[in-house]
């Protein structure tokens, strides 16, 4: 694909600025490869690589489940057709599973085949280790997206400092020294060079500009609170002189805050929604809303409609297009929202998805799903033509919109925290005490 049709296609989903085009066309980035020599080699030949130094791990345990690891993830890759490994890769389905749920469907296989641990986290580990090793010694390069998916993979910053390039994160990390920015923000760019690394391949020299504006649109385009969109990395490796002199000293124009608000289209294609009526009502419909809200009001119910209605009910019901939804559908995709996902990382640096209940019971997403349903209602009546052809019914009733129960569970938090400190209420007591009197000794001595 050439740089212009590249252009051309991101900028018809994402809409980019004028800026973010031209420099895209100026610093292309490097296109996906197929084919290099750590991917062709043979898996004897991989095997004894990745367990001779650099790739060799202090502790004895850690080396052991890399072994195991890298042994049953080659084996299951080797599943699939392909003349490399990155091509088994492709193959597999996993990279557009995510950097954790293509562990699920290892696993699965594990289990069929009596090669499994009785405890599925010991494989779910273990294969975490083996797919670390095989990114970090450029055997299967994942795309950006896998990487991000659903966070970069856990230590990625430490293993390419150690095996891949060291004399470049030394670098990196000796500019990183020097400059005033926060410890967070250091670690984060570290990261995302990583990152860069682990998809495209080569060396801290080898990213070019182009690779951070594919990066820096990818986070973009993710639209996620969460989601850490910072491009320090891009000044971090402007810093090292890695650029060449024409790269642009500033990142003004990679960022997302400074390129101001994003139209109504933008806010719902950053969900991918696949049924285009649908998308295009959603859009119609946040034009007319955006007459009375403001812009994050408007954000918020973009995301509500776009991203955890519409598209959760894409992602649950292939080929869904229409709003009058079965009772099952209806009730399950309640049950959903009713949830949020939390990450945490285990002992082993690994990251696990949580599910746990909203404190509103997405009670506020009901609403605004309501709201929608209603108003299509409304103004079928006022515009046939125009809206008739949406209206359908609403499958969220009106006692279901009840803050009863969050009212009280509101309480109970609020009463299970003061139980909490009532028992260290005492000792703060005396602490305000001890620190009153010390004040006021010099005061007295003064007087």
């Amino acid at each position: 694909m050439t740089m212009q049709v590249l252009t051309t296609a991101r900028s018809a989903s994402r809409q980019l600025s004028p800026e973010m085009a031209a420099m895209l066309k100026n610093f292309p980035p490097r296109g996906p490869e197929q084919r290099w020599e750590t991917t062709a080699q043979s898996r004897e030949q991989v095997v004894e690589r990745l367990l001779a130094p650099p790739f060799v791990l202090e502790s004895s345990a850690s080396q052991s489940r890399r072994r195991t690891g890298l042994a049953k993830t080659l084996s299951w890759l080797e599943r699939f057709p392909g003349k490399t490994w990155q091509g088994r890769w492709n193959a597999s389905g996993a990279d557009a599973a995510g950097n954790i749920a293509w562990r699920r469907m290892a696993v699965s296989w594990l289990q069929s085949t009596g090669w499994s641990y009785q405890d599925p986290k010991k494989d779910f580990d273990a294969l975490g280790s083996g797919i670390l090793t095989l990114i970090s010694g450029d055997v299967i390069r994942p795309s950006l997206s896998w990487l991000l998916t659903p966070g970069t993979v856990q230590i990625l910053t430490a293993e390419m400092a150690r095996s891949r390039d060291p004399e470049g994160f030394a670098a990196l990390t000796a500019v990183c020294r020097s400059d005033p920015a926060n410890t967070h923000t250091k670690d984060g760019a570290l990261r995302r060079i990583a990152t860069v690394m682990a998809a495209k391949g080569g060396m801290v020299r080898d990213i070019t500009v182009g690779d951070c504006l594919e990066l820096a649109d990818l986070l973009l385009s993710m639209g996620s609170r969460n989601v850490d969109t910072s491009v320090y990395f891009y000044q971090l490796l402007h810093a090292t002189d890695v650029f060449p002199a024409a790269a642009p000293a500033t990142v003004r124009v990679f960022n997302p805050k400074n390129q101001g608000q994003i139209s109504v289209e933008q806010m719902i294609d950053r969900y991918g929604i696949a049924c285009r009526p649908i998308r295009d009502l959603l859009v119609d419909y946040l034009q007319e809303r955006s007459l009375s809200l403001d812009y994050t009001s408007l954000r918020a119910v973009a995301f509500g409609l776009g991203k955890l209605f519409w598209r959760d009910l894409e992602d649950h019901h292939r080929g869904i297009d229409s709003l009058r939804l079965a009772p099952d559908a209806a009730a399950a995709w309640k049950q959903r929202v009713a949830m949020k996902t939390i990450r945490s990382k285990t002992a082993a640096g690994e990251v696990v998805e949580t599910q746990v209940p909203r404190a509103d019971r997405g009670i506020n997403y009901l609403a605004m799903v309501r709201a929608f349903y209603l108003d299509l209602a409304q103004w079928a009546m006022d515009d046939p033509a125009r809206w008739g052809i949406w209206a359908a019914p609403c499958p969220i009733r009106e006692e279901e919109m009840s803050r009863k129960k969050e009212r009280s569970g509101r309480k109970s938090r609020m009463d299970q925290r003061t139980r909490e400190r009532l028992p260290v209420l005492p000792l703060l007591t005396q602490t305000v005490d001890t620190q009153r009197r010390r004040g006021s000794e010099p005061r007295s001595t003064a007087r």
